[in-house]
Parts: C-alpha cells; sequence; structure tokens
C-alpha cells in the first residue's frame, strides 16, 4: 500500500471512518499510527456544538461550491459565506474544503497572435496613460479566442467594460475577420450608453486595425487604443478573462456541435459571469450587482 499522507488525529479518524468498513479499522489505525481505542472513543462521543457548526458549514461550501460547477475556490466559497451573513474565518473555509476534497478549478492565461496589423493604421496605447475607470463605459477592452469543437475551430470575439469587468458583446463564427470584431462591437454599442471620450482597447491585430473597424468607433467618438509591440500584457484584463471562461465552461466539455458551443456560451456570458460568478477584482460582486452599485 502507498504511504498516506500526514494528517492530523481527528483528520486520521474521520478518514478511517469514511474508509474503514472497505479497508479495515485495525489496519488503517495502524497505518496512520493511532490507535483504535482512541478511535472508537472518538466515534462514541457526544457531537460538540463546534462539530455541529462545522458540519452545517461544511453543507453551506458544498452547496455553493456545486452550484458553482467547481468554479470557486477557498477566496470565492469565502467570499460568498460573508455575502450570505455567515461570518467564518477564511482559513476555516479552506480546511473545510481541503478536508472534504473540494479544489476549485485552475487555468492558465491564453495568448494568441494576432493577425498582421493594417500598416495603415497608427493607434497608440492611450489606455495606460488614464487612470483606472471609475464608472461604467468609459474603457473598453476587447479580444479573440478559439474555441475547438469536433476538430474544428471557432472564434469568440469579446468586449469587456474595465470598469466592472461585464462582457458587454460578444459574438462567435468560423472565421476570423473584422467582421465578427465589428458585430462585437456593434452589440456593445448597442446594449450600453456610448458617449464621446470612451476607450477602446485591443491588440494590434487587423480585425480591430481595419478600416471598417476604426470607422466605426469614430462614428461613436470611441478613441481607439491599441497594445504596444511586444508588449503581450497590455491587453491582460482580457486574456484574464478568456482564462476563466475556457477554465469554467469549456475543458473538460463536450459539445455535439457549435450550437450547443453557442448555447453554452450565452449561459456563461449573459448569465453566470456577468450575473452571478463573485469577482475578486471588484471587490467579491457580479458585474451587474457592481454597476448597480456605482448608479
Amino acid at each position: 500500500m502507498a504511504s498516506l499522507p500526514e494528517r492530523s488525529k481527528i483528520e486520521s479518524f474521520r478518514f478511517i471512518s469514511d474508509n474503514g468498513s472497505t479497508l479495515g479499522i485495525r489496519f488503517l489505525c495502524d497505518k496512520l499510527g493511532v490507535s483504535p481505542a482512541g478511535y472508537y472513543k472518538w466515534v462514541n462521543r457526544k457531537e460538540s456544538a463546534r462539530d455541529i457548526e462545522n458540519k452545517s458549514l461544511k453543507e453551506s461550501i458544498e452547496a455553493i461550491f456545486h452550484k458553482n460547477l467547481g468554479n470557486y475556490g477557498s477566496p470565492r466559497v469565502h467570499a460568498a459565506l460573508k455575502k450570505s451573513g455567515v461570518k467564518v474565518n477564511h482559513k476555516r473555509v479552506e480546511r473545510i474544503m481541503k478536508e472534504s476534497h473540494l479544489v476549485g478549478k485552475a487555468g492558465r492565461l491564453y495568448r494568441r497572435n494576432p493577425l498582421l496589423g493594417n500598416p495603415c493604421t497608427k493607434v497608440e496605447n492611450i489606455k495606460r496613460l488614464e487612470s483606472a475607470p471609475e464608472k461604467p463605459n468609459q474603457q473598453w477592452a476587447g479580444d479573440i479566442t478559439y474555441l475547438k469543437v469536433n476538430g474544428a475551430w471557432n472564434y469568440l470575439a469579446v468586449i469587456i467594460d474595465l470598469y466592472s469587468r461585464r462582457v458587454v458583446g460578444w459574438e462567435m463564427g468560423k472565421a476570423r475577420t473584422a467582421q465578427l470584431t465589428l458585430l462585437a462591437l456593434k452589440k456593445a454599442i448597442k446594449s450600453r450608453d456610448v458617449k464621446p471620450g470612451l476607450i477602446f482597447h485591443s491588440d494590434r491585430g487587423a480585425e480591430y486595425g481595419a478600416h471598417v473597424y476604426q470607422n466605426e468607433l469614430r462614428r461613436f467618438g470611441i478613441k481607439p487604443s491599441m497594445n504596444r509591440l511586444k508588449h503581450m500584457t497590455d491587453n491582460a484584463h482580457v486574456e484574464s478573462f478568456f482564462k476563466s471562461l475556457k477554465t469554467e465552461c469549456f475543458h473538460g466539455v463536450s459539445f455535439d456541435d457549435d450550437s450547443e458551443l453557442r448555447l453554452t456560451l450565452s449561459w456563461y456570458l449573459n448569465r453566470y459571469y456577468n450575473k452571478e460568478r463573485i469577482h475578486t477584482s471588484i471587490g467579491c460582486n457580479n458585474p451587474v450587482e457592481y454597476e448597480r452599485m456605482a448608479a
């Protein structure tokens, strides 16, 4: 039998209680370095108020974890508990999740190589010279990512509001073109109160540097901003968003066709990400809630 990890005496007793019927209580006591008498004394003890509280807390933690499809680690679970009125130390939440083997999904950043830019378009990174936005519709950012279904690539263009991290426009298509990004932009403009002076930031790809795209920005008085050359992190907010999206609703999920992918994206972007998911960068609120607080 492989060596078992070190654990506290109480954790050992709980492990024995969960696995004793299949592996044998005396065998596990010997392997974990605890006495059978001590284990049976623990089993027959009366539940303390702390034990009862931990059991209730564990149920709440599991409910939050599973409601969010395993997307929350202990910091977000702790934040969700606080929002529901439960006062608990974050280390206690972390310990209970560890004992319950509840581990939030982890992902990595995704960066694509932008299409060659339009040499006729000269756009500086003006966003980096501005302070952080103080209300919605001051700074937007957009990008494209790849999603493969049944061996074929799909392209997702999104626009997020950098104040609230809200997805304000998106479109999916089979071709990576300026028309795809333009459709996402038009949806964003239609759904928001756009005033001249709004900054839109992107990479230097042709999808954003195309004249048709830049003309649409100018038509609404939107100021274009683009990554500096060889500065991939200039659009880090959207890259972080794509990391969350792929980790939470794409990787490990099978899609029958593109229509099913679109339905999943619609649920994730329009409902879960914007209206339910806690974002630590905006005070553990969801984007819609955060914008409502600013109104």
